[in-house]
């Protein structure tokens, strides 16, 4: 019998240590020291072979001793591609969403499903952040997992198991919140809840449609009906707020059209709000607002929360839209690997380092052209005169949707001058359901 340890890091497979039976039973130090304790069940077959996951906690990027970047590293020592954040540009975009939102008197949470990073979480509560959002159940059960315990889910929790993760996670982190937008829905996760002998009734804002037509109840009246049934049925949920998310909105390229709407999105919003309260109910949260809408909501009376995530980062679609107030501060770095004729290379980040969902990446250094992408590589080219670029040369690609980016790699390089400064994990990639 052969049996194969195999060491897992979030659910991949990175290795494996081979172990005759024998070796195993006849040895008390194995050839390669194990990360963690383990139990052997033998299968009686003598062919079998024997997987036995290994759980290997690693906070660093590095699997190997050969690569190993580190703190105080020049980025020159990263393999590529690689997401690098300059810290400068990144603090500059805190610093001017907080110093230009907080004197508005709104609580800032910031939504965390574009960094998914507890490391930047506590970055933006250190700046004056009331909690964050999270996407979904996952995204929570990461974030908590660092200590975070304030945090509201902003997309509706349908089905047994996932409502059976959130239960979970509420017994052990209160301080969660979640939106609803149907009486099934509610009644699903009341009934979990109460199942659960869970004491404390849990928060939950009723989400509204403003005019995404993506999730959301459909008017006030649709908002009062939930409401009461909410109050009048479902003691384990606790109805403080409403939410609206205004996401079709974020990149209208007319300032002028983007604030006309958002602020008719917002009437729509508080106004329903006040009919709640009119009727009774405990409305405390108004929670809405993204990156390219933010300002405009929190010259709102009634607004008591803004939600907007990508400013840290920014990408091409939303500097398109809302201009060049918030720097573009992480890119892709990327190599060029070969050259394509006089004025054509191929550079190493392709489908699997950048989306296209809002279009190509674009080179930092406008000069050179973003053609097309493959599974591993994209294409740069350059008009006559420019400066050539040669194998082994590098170029830093700046995403053109932010979110799903990240989503595609396991750690960010933050470095101020060239110089790596902190690594940070993303800890909720993957983070789906």
């Amino acid at each position: 019998m052969q049996i194969s340890l195999i060491p897992e890091t979030r659910g991949k497979m990175h290795g494996s240590l081979h172990l005759s039976l024998n070796s195993l039973i006849n040895n008390v130090n194995p050839p390669h020291p194990l990360p963690c304790l383990f139990s052997l069940h033998l299968i009686p077959n003598p062919s079998t072979n024997l997987i036995i996951p290994l759980p290997i906690h690693d906070t660093h990027p590095a699997t190997t001793k050969m690569y190993n970047p580190k703190v105080g590293d020049p980025l020159s020592a990263l393999d590529t591609p690689s997401m690098i954040v300059d810290l400068d540009l990144m603090e500059s975009n805190i610093h001017k969403l907080f110093s230009t939102l907080l004197p508005t008197g709104r609580n800032i949470r910031p939504h965390l499903k574009t960094t998914k990073s507890a490391a930047l979480a506590r970055k933006l509560v250190a700046a004056g952040a009331k909690g964050c959002c999270v996407a979904k159940v996952s995204e929570a059960e990461a974030i908590t997992a660092a200590g975070f315990d304030d945090i509201l889910i902003t997309c509706e929790i349908i089905g047994g198991p996932k409502v059976q993760r959130l239960v979970e996670l509420v017994q052990k982190h209160p301080g969660i919140r979640i939106v609803v937008d149907s009486a099934a829905g509610a009644t699903a996760i009341d009934a979990a809840l109460g199942k659960a002998g869970v004491k404390t009734p849990l928060a939950v804002l009723i989400d509204l449609d403003v005019g995404l037509h993506r999730t959301g109840v459909a008017d006030t009246a649709a908002a009062l009906a939930l409401a009461r049934h909410i109050v009048d049925n479902l003691k384990n949920l606790s109805l403080i707020g409403v939410q609206g998310y205004e996401g079709h909105l974020q990149h209208l390229h007319s300032r002028k059209e983007r604030k006309r709407e958002c602020l008719a999105s917002m009437a729509i919003l508080t106004g329903t709000a006040e009919a709640l309260r009119k009727e009774g109910f405990n409305i405390e949260v108004v929670t809405t607002g993204g990156t390219g809408t933010a300002e405009f909501c929190a010259s709102v009376p009634g607004v008591t929360e803004l939600q907007p995530g990508s400013f840290i980062f920014m990408d091409t679609d939303y500097r398109n839209a809302v201009g060049r107030f918030y720097a573009n501060s992480l890119t892709i770095l990327s190599t060029v690997i070969s050259r394509q004729g006089e004025r054509q290379v191929t550079i190493d980040a392709g489908l699997k380092s950048l989306t296209t969902d809002s279009g190509l990446a674009e080179c930092k250094d406008a000069k050179y052209v973003h053609l097309n992408l493959g599974d591993e590589h994209g294409a740069l080219s350059w008009e006559a005169g420019t400066t050539d670029l040669q194998i082994g040369d590098r170029v830093e690609m700046v995403p053109s949707h932010i979110d799903p980016t990240i989503n595609l790699h396991d750690f960010y390089y933050a470095h101020r001058n060239g110089v790596i400064e902190e690594i940070w994990s993303v800890d909720s990639r993957g983070k789906v359901q």
